[in-house]
């Protein structure tokens, strides 16, 4: 493609991406398609000749915009948000465009340097303590991974890199409430699923302290060797809230590593009101937050900090001949912090977002929506044929309707959430909590209003009432 057409084609495409912006609430969020659909209409093989880009772009339009899920669309409430901005999608545009690869200090100056910058803006931000931190890694998933690995090592003196498992009989500590990605670093981390314990929760579906200390006490004398203890400020079905500080007495007694896991109400921390949701982490070793979920950047962007990056370092350091470089002393080389070698200049977005929204901005729409949240539920609790199933911190609302023989009351309630997604109006799922089948608001698009979340109510109501 010569400069002219590609000038050409970038406006249009970025002509698009604003409408796209301003319509899209007219599409269905959830798309209207079966399995297949989208695959049948593409051809098996890849074209032997170069394509014009119009046909490509018009392909863009007719096949796979009828098959996409709206995550940008207010009406979506599924899972947590994959927030953006407008911002972060035009720093995204230049980060495309740039096509660094961050490895290193040397291989991009400006994107180690503002990377190292903006985890500080992050911490300053979030109220965490000045000994933190921070890299940008790609998800919670990773960072979460990395927390173990380098909490492993730590144990063994950095002896595992070298010589693999002998007869360390490790455990891992968890709540029942966890999220699935912590079973996942557990296996592939090598300490196996026999070895991760899930500990109990109370009836705010928090972690119950006096239980996890009672399992580490039995695992000790089982002759097992507590190393590593994830909690969680808001869990994945109900935003609970595990109690920080006193897990961190128990993690300090016991020699325990202590991650946390705020993948997404972490931002909320920004609010100097919602920071009780931390007391203790200041001690923990390490913490991370997503600010591709709830925090108007564009995915993916998570922040991880830990307490000594020295660990970090030296769990995942490797340097060949041709990775040295002549300021390696001086500087941070990030693909040392992390599992990839391979690094996106994820921090541009990050600085573009913080800029054009400022902070006071940012804290408006997360107040918004925590306020949405208490409305919610509110309204479920007052009214007779819905119950609330858990506590509501955030802006995520599990709830049931109830009318109906106890024993159908799931299938009732799934047949409720399968019609109204299926309008297109809204797509929202499902969790369980307590052995009940509960649907799952979860909003925090950058451009709800509380008609968004009032009209989904009504909806959920009105297909209710029409069983």
């Amino acid at each position: 493609m010569e400069s002219a057409e590609f000038r050409k084609q970038a406006h249009a495409l970025v002509d698009w991406m604003a409408d796209y912006f301003e319509q899209v609430e007219d599409y269905p969020v959830l798309p209207q398609v079966k399995p297949g659909d989208i695959l049948k209409q593409l051809p098996t093989q890849a074209p032997e000749k170069g394509e014009s880009f119009d046909a490509i772009f018009k392909d863009f339009r007719d096949i796979i915009m009828p098959g996409m899920t709206h995550w940008e669309s207010p009406n979506f409430m599924a899972y947590f948000p994959a927030n953006k901005s407008k911002a972060s999608v035009l720093a995204e545009m230049l980060m495309s465009t740039l096509g660094a690869q961050c490895m290193s200090w040397l291989t991009s100056p400006a994107a180690t340097e503002l990377e190292e910058q903006m985890m500080v803006w992050l911490r300053d931000i979030l109220g965490l303590a000045k000994h933190f931190t921070g890299v940008i890694q790609d998800t919670a998933s990773t960072s979460t991974l990395a927390a173990l690995l380098t909490a492993r090592e730590q144990a063994t003196g950095f002896e595992i890199n070298e010589r693999g498992f002998q007869q360390e009989k490790f455990t891992i500590y968890t709540s029942e409430e966890i999220h699935s990605s912590i079973d996942k670093a557990v296996k592939i981390a090598g300490f196996g699923l026999e070895n991760l314990r899930k500990i109990a929760v109370d009836e705010a579906f928090a972690m119950q302290a006096d239980a996890f200390e009672a399992q580490v006490q039995k695992d000790l004398a089982a002759g097992f060797q507590p190393l590593c203890l994830i909690s969680a400020i808001g869990t994945t079905s109900t935003t609970a809230i595990d109690p920080i500080a006193d897990l961190q007495i128990i993690c300090e007694r016991y020699g325990l590593w202590h991650h946390v896991d705020a993948a997404y109400a972490g931002t909320a921390l920004m609010l100097p009101e919602m920071r009780w949701m931390a007391e203790g982490l200041e001690g923990v070793d390490s913490f991370v937050f997503n600010p591709h979920k709830w925090m108007f950047t564009n995915f993916d962007c998570t922040a991880y900090f830990v307490k000594d990056p020295k660990l970090l370092v030296n769990t995942f350091a490797m340097t060949p001949h041709y990775l040295k470089t002549s300021v390696d002393e001086e500087v941070k080389n990030y693909r040392d912090w992390g599992i990839p070698l391979g690094r996106r200049f994820r921090a541009l977005k990050l600085w573009f977002v913080m800029r054009e929204m400022g902070v006071e901005g940012m804290q408006a729409k997360i107040r918004k929506h925590i306020a949405l949240g208490k409305w919610l539920a509110q309204t479920i609790e007052a009214h007779p044929d819905f119950e609330l199933l858990a506590p509501v911190p955030l802006n995520t609302v599990c709830f049931r309707y109830t009318r109906g023989k106890a024993d159908a009351l799931d299938a009732i309630n799934k047949e409720i959430m399968d019609k109204v997604n299926a309008t297109g109006k809204l797509f929202f799922t499902q969790t369980q909590v307590k052995d009940k089948f509960a649907l799952r608001l979860s909003f925090g698009n950058t451009n709800l209003e509380a008609y968004h979340v009032e009209n989904a109510w009504r909806l959920i109501v009105a297909m209710a009432e029409a069983k």
